[in-house]
């Protein structure tokens, strides 16, 4: 089973899942993106995951396979897939790294390998409308119907696998926690621009989207309240300045 795994919360729930309740084997892909400040992290959170998970389960010593690395700045440029993805950019937004997952997919080959989008995700209002039941034996499992071929949603999304689609963060945290798997679950990673201490930021998009979901606990408070702080008054003062400047300068 082919894995988008980056040690965060969604994708982390799905691995265990795979490991421990299907006993599947999983060969994880890793994207390195030279330009995030987290990459760091998180392939140290995903060192520190796969050795505290074959402490506490060894049958994943076998079952967890090699971790694929790749990185983004090595992946074709694809004009059809970059034109589909502005085009859904158009509609709604949508996180850039689905542009190039889709490119990287694309290149290799690869087909039907698992992206957690979740209920509540950016991603999950874009496609909602479009996907089906991949295999009657996976119900909460969807894919891009084929009579959708040629939309922009389809060319962007039509390699993906995704194994969440029903499921909220809480949710998950729910069953992570009756499944005693709560320990591997809290070393996740999420936060795309962490603190000098190590500390989720409060100000990214994973940070505001996690408040979001129902998992602003993750973040301490004093980032909680600076993320706020910004966007309630440091942003929109911002934009009032821009806007007071261009008039200026139309006037000028």
């Amino acid at each position: 089973m082919a894995l988008l795994w980056t040690g965060g919360w969604d994708s982390t729930f799905q691995l265990l899942r795979l490991l421990l309740l299907e006993c599947a084997e999983v060969t994880p892909y890793y994207l390195i993106d030279e330009d995030r400040g987290s990459t760091g992290v998180e392939l140290r959170v995903i060192k520190r995951i796969k050795n505290r998970l074959a402490e506490l389960w060894p049958a994943t010593r076998e079952l967890l396979q090699p971790m694929q690395f790749f990185s983004v700045a090595d992946v074709p440029q694809n004009p059809e897939i970059t034109a589909a993805f502005k085009g859904i950019l158009q509609r709604r937004f949508l996180g850039t790294q689905y542009e190039w997952l889709a490119r990287f997919c694309e290149s290799r080959a690869i087909g039907r390998i698992q992206l957690c989008v979740h209920r509540d995700d950016k991603a999950h209002a874009a496609i909602e409308n479009l996907v089906a039941c991949a295999d009657p034996r996976f119900p909460g499992e969807y894919e891009l119907k084929p009579e959708f071929g040629g939309t922009d949603e389809h060319t962007v999304f039509r390699y993906f696998s995704l194994p969440l689609f029903d499921l909220t963060k809480t949710e998950m945290q729910a069953m992570a926690e009756r499944n005693g798997w709560w320990e591997i679950m809290q070393m996740t990673w999420f936060c795309h621009r962490p603190t000098p201490k190590g500390q989720p930021c409060g100000l990214c998009n994973p940070c505001r989207y996690a408040i979001e979901e129902g998992l602003g606990w993750r973040i301490p408070l004093s980032r909680r309240l600076a993320g706020e702080m910004s966007r309630e008054v440091v942003k929109p003062l911002k934009r009032f300045a821009r806007t007071c400047w261009r008039h200026a300068r139309g006037r000028a």
